[in-house]
């Protein structure tokens, strides 16, 4: 029944170019250590056009990213990004607290 949580969620489709930083978290805590193969979905558009993405969620929305080696470089950038500001520093009276 894997099938039938995901069909009341809204589907769409997105293009690396149009991803915003909600969507690049969510692909980064999705996949930490990048994607593979098994990740990935294939299917054709309504241009019959071969398309692989893969799927992040959230509450109400199911995002099928597409895939591209830019895909992969944007979500290596967004990681460094948020590593970067996610160092706290802590002042120096603070280093001797026990």
């Amino acid at each position: 029944m894997k099938g039938s949580r995901n069909s009341n969620l809204k589907r769409v489709i997105v293009d690396f170019k149009k991803l915003n930083n909600n969507i690049l978290d969510l692909l980064v805590e999705r996949y930490p250590d990048g994607y593979d193969e098994d990740d990935i979905i294939t299917f054709r558009n309504a241009q019959n056009e071969i398309v692989e993405c893969v799927e992040v969620k959230t509450e109400d929305t199911l995002y099928l990213v597409k895939v591209s080696k830019r895909l992969v470089a944007a979500m290596e950038d967004h990681e460094e990004e948020s590593d970067d500001n996610s160092d706290i520093e802590v002042p120096d009276e603070m280093d001797d607290v026990e």
